[in-house]
């Protein structure tokens, strides 16, 4: 605890962000960090809380939150980094990316705003590389096991580094031209800059790794041969199966998935001069609304089924749970009003009934017809109800499917293997090895679609959980 009555005196200070209308023509990083003395301000409101949920029960790494901020508070930085690395590979990402479900925890939240957890966190790590503190820890005895690994997700990156530190040579593979898996390619540039992963890539492979992009395992390198040439497989290929529309006309052009889009090359997925429906309100939606703005949409609706969440924290979600609230992103913070944009429309408690094309004959979506909903319980369970006289129809040209995922892609590569699946459709694993013998799997693939967090951590346990295997085997 760095100051007693700190969480008394100082008020929590959030991130700043560049001006909209500046932002929106760009796809730079938005966050305008706090200096190092307003971050140490930020430290002292972390209280003698005497059972610290927020690494307990809120933090999935279990990062020791108050130990860092007294050491940033006492001026220790170099220390508060090398504790904050001990326990995440990548604080950097998260700092950046992660919803800070430890907020959520903080024993402040009870009745007053949280300690800025990720603030000091992404603090900590930029003053280390800035101060050169981060540098390549190669092991200093190697052993004769290799390791290969489908995926450089950040489970994969976080199992490959575990490894390769503990003498291991690993070999990571990734079906796309860089590494970075969801982070490269699922996340926007205004939320993660690239360099941000390159520059911590540059620490793994001075650390011995080797990286073999554009290779998809089980289509150019079979797993079989895999197993011939390394003593195990850690599959990291994440949860992409996106969760389907079934409904008329969702085979329409111009009807893509969320992450077509924000990986598109296609022109006709691009939504310049477009009037853009996303649908789905959870942050990858948000992704897809921060991206269609840039690109120049002339106006986006952004549809949930779901019901409007309450501005405060609701009885079903009490502390120190993450609470089913009112959440306004950055993105949707950018629909403002200028000469060309109509502005960004949230609507909620609506369901899409089927997409028609533009014109007879046409196969380029043209409208949306849709309608409220009600959401009433049943014997215990959640039913959802159109509600009489309100259908409306919206006149649209691009409509990007952003409702979430599933688990990971069954067709090819795993079901080639045989793997047994849990009943979500996740591949089920036993301290993660699958159910065959030297194939093991971690992040997604095995949790389904989660935070960054849950999948470094993931990665970390399955590399314990392979090096105790090898490590019985040398």
């Amino acid at each position: 605890m760095g100051e007693i009555k700190g969480f008394i005196k100082y008020k929590r200070q959030n991130v700043g962000h560049r001006p909209v209308e500046e932002r929106i023509h760009d796809f730079r990083e938005l966050d305008l960090l706090l200096t190092p003395d307003e971050i140490c301000q930020q430290t002292a409101r972390c209280m003698d809380c005497g059972i610290p949920f927020c690494h307990g029960a809120g933090c999935p790494l279990g990062n020791s939150i108050p130990d860092f901020n007294e050491l940033v508070y006492k001026g220790q930085w170099e220390r508060a980094c090398r504790l904050l690395h001990a326990t995440n590979n990548f604080p950097e990402i998260t700092g950046r990316v992660c919803p800070a479900p430890c907020e959520a925890a903080c024993t402040l939240a009870i009745n007053d705003e949280p300690v800025a957890i990720r603030q000091i966190e992404q603090a900590i790590v930029e003053r280390g590389f800035e101060e050169e503190w981060i540098r390549p820890l190669a092991a200093e005895k190697k052993t004769d096991k290799r390791v290969a690994i489908a995926g450089s997700g950040p489970a994969g990156l976080a199992a490959a580094q575990q490894l390769a530190r503990a003498g291991h040579s690993v070999v990571v593979f990734e079906k796309d031209e860089r590494p970075g898996g969801m982070l490269r390619y699922g996340i926007p540039d205004f939320k993660l800059e690239k360099w941000v992963i390159d520059r911590r890539l540059e620490q793994l492979v001075a650390e011995g790794i080797e990286f073999q992009t554009g290779v998809s395992v089980g289509d150019d390198i079979s797993v079989q041969y895999l197993l011939k040439m390394f003593d195990c497989v850690l599959l990291a290929m994440g949860s992409r199966q996106p969760r389907s529309l079934n409904i008329t006309g969702a085979d329409l052009q111009n009807v893509v998935y969320a992450m077509d889009f924000l990986t598109a090359r296609k022109e006709p997925w691009r939504a310049r001069d477009k009037v853009v429906v996303v649908i789905g309100g959870g942050d990858t939606g948000s992704d897809c609304v921060g991206t269609a703005r840039r690109q120049g949409a002339q106006k986006i609706y952004q549809l949930e089924i779901l019901p409007e969440p309450p501005d405060t924290r609701p009885p079903d979600t009490p502390w120190p749970m993450w609470p089913r609230i009112m959440r306004t992103s950055t993105s949707d913070e950018e629909g403002c009003e200028g000469p060309r944009f109509a502005g960004i429309q949230r609507m909620w408690s609506v369901m899409t009934k089927r997409f028609l094309p533009s014109a007879a004959g046409e196969t380029r979506v043209g409208e949306l017809h849709g309608c409220k909903v009600e959401w009433k319980k049943e014997n215990g369970n959640w039913q959802v109800q159109e509600v009489a006289g309100t259908d409306f129809v919206l006149k649209v040209d691009l409509v990007i499917l952003a409702m979430g995922f599933l688990h990971v892609v069954h067709k090819g590569l795993i079901e080639n293997l045989g793997l047994q699946f849990d009943n979500r459709g996740n591949v089920a694993v036993n301290d993660f090895q699958t159910s065959e013998p030297g194939i093991y799997a971690a992040g997604d693939i095995v949790n389904g679609a989660s935070l960054v967090v849950t999948a470094i951590k993931s990665g970390r346990e399955s590399a314990a959980a392979i090096g105790h295997m090898l490590r019985r085997g040398i």
